[in-house]
This record gives structure tokens, sequence and C-alpha cells, in this order.
């Protein structure tokens, strides 16, 4: 995993939301053990957010054992259709489609533009950009209808885990028994030694919408591991939304390891 491109991908990558005036929500409800699976499932689902387009900023701090850095970046997000993300200036700027990871840094004269094996390298994990939206926006990131799970209960979750073994991943999803948004969710895939977890420390109000305010993710690939917190701020719901993107002549192409 390389280190200077670890922000600008990662930032891209777990987004959204924290908006001035906005209310911070801690979880204070018990767990219902009467809940069956599909009404865990059917509460998660119908408690999902509602948007057309998202803006706002994120506070990154990163580290990988050795190096930590903190980065304000912008936001800018069309439901099923594109990521933007931009640095101060534009030094860097990120651009995420269905079929498209790209990203150039203006420090180094780089650029990446491909598709998403890159991004996978950095998580820990695979994923495509419908997992990747659903991560940011605290919904589950495997599509739980159609599976058999597995429900045991926590003092503050509802933990739902495939009683058949999935055929790339291991995962387990922990709901929080308030808003029936995501508490923490986890990819794994042992015989690559790869893992993604995913932690919502804690959810707020935005317009009305129950939306992520901290994230936490940890990916591990072999020995190597980073940590990466998000902090959402001044998030807008269903502006007109520009994303201009275009990587600059003269760049040199990031080549995979």
């Amino acid at each position: 995993m390389r280190k200077k491109w670890i922000i600008p991908i990662v930032s891209s990558t777990l987004l959204i939301l924290s908006a001035c005036g906005s209310s911070r929500l801690v979880g204070g409800a018990d767990v219902d053990e009467r809940l069956s699976v599909k009404n865990v499932i059917r509460n998660h689902e119908a408690a999902e957010v509602k948007f057309r387009t998202l803006s706002g900023r994120l506070g990154i701090d990163y580290s990988d054992g050795e190096d930590s850095q903190s980065v304000t970046v912008s936001l800018r997000m069309k439901k099923d259709e594109v990521i933007w993300l931009s640095a101060p200036l534009g030094v860097i700027k990120v651009l995420i489609t269905p079929g498209r990871v790209s990203f150039y840094n203006k420090l180094n004269n780089e650029y990446f533009d491909g598709d998403y094996t890159y991004l996978n390298q950095i998580l820990g994990s695979e994923v495509d950009f419908e997992k990747l939206q659903n991560l940011l926006i605290g919904q589950s990131m495997m599509e739980l209808s159609g599976q058999n799970y597995e429900l045991r209960y926590s003092p503050k979750a509802y933990e739902l885990q495939p009683k058949a073994a999935l055929e790339l991943y291991k995962f387990l999803l922990k709901i929080e028994p308030q808003y029936f948004r995501i508490a923490s969710q986890e990819l794994a895939q042992p015989a690559q030694r790869r893992l993604m977890e995913v932690r919502y420390t804690s959810y707020q109000e935005i317009q009305g919408q129950v939306l992520p305010d901290y994230v936490q993710i940890d990916a591990v690939e072999a020995d190597q591991k980073i940590t990466i917190g998000i902090d959402y701020k001044q998030v807008e719901l269903d502006r007109e939304l520009r994303f201009p993107y275009k990587i600059p002549k003269g760049f040199n192409p990031v080549a995979l390891k």
C-alpha cells in the first residue's frame, strides 16, 4: 500500500456527513429480543438515507503505523452515479463512478485512471460503487435480501451473519437498536489475508435524515494495516452540483503493484 495515495483514495471512499447546527445522535435504545431477522432487516432498509445529491467537507485522519496525516477535503456526491473529492486549491482530486476510479495529484504530477483494483488494494477488500456508497451512508455493504442470517442479540446491537458461507467473503453486520443504522460491518477474505472493518461511532440528524457523524475504518492486507477516521462536516442534501474533473496534461500514470 502506498502511503502518498492512501489519503486521496480513501477520502473518496469514506464520506458523509455533518452539518452546522445538526444534532448528534447517541444511541440509547435497548435491543429487543422479540425481533426476528426479518424485522431487523426490514427496519434497517426502511432507515436508509434518502437523497439525490450530497455536498460537504470531510476531516480525515490517516495512520499506517509509521506515518500519520490529517487533511480536509470537499465532497460532492450524486446518488448511484458519482463521488467527487477535492483537496484545497484542487491539488488532489478524486472521481469515482460505477465503472471508474480516477484521481490526480498536482504535487507529484501523477494520476490513476482505471478500475477498482487500486481501491481494493487500499481497503483490503473487494468493493464496487454500490458497496462504497452504502459504506459511506451507514448502510449494509452486502445485499441482505435472499440470504439466511443467524441473528444474535448483544447488549448494544443486533448481530447478523450469513448461515451459509459466502463465496468470496466472511461478513458480519451489527445494527444499533435506536435508528437501525449500522454500528459496524466487517468484510474478510481470509485466503487473501484481507480484512476491512468499518465502525460508525455516532450518527446525526441532517434535514430529517439520520447520517453518520464519525466513521473509523481499519483495513488490513497481509501484514499491513491502515486506520482512517472520517469526521463529516457542513453537509447539505439535494443541492444542484457540478463535478468538474480533468486530468492535467503531462502527468505520469501511477503503476499498480
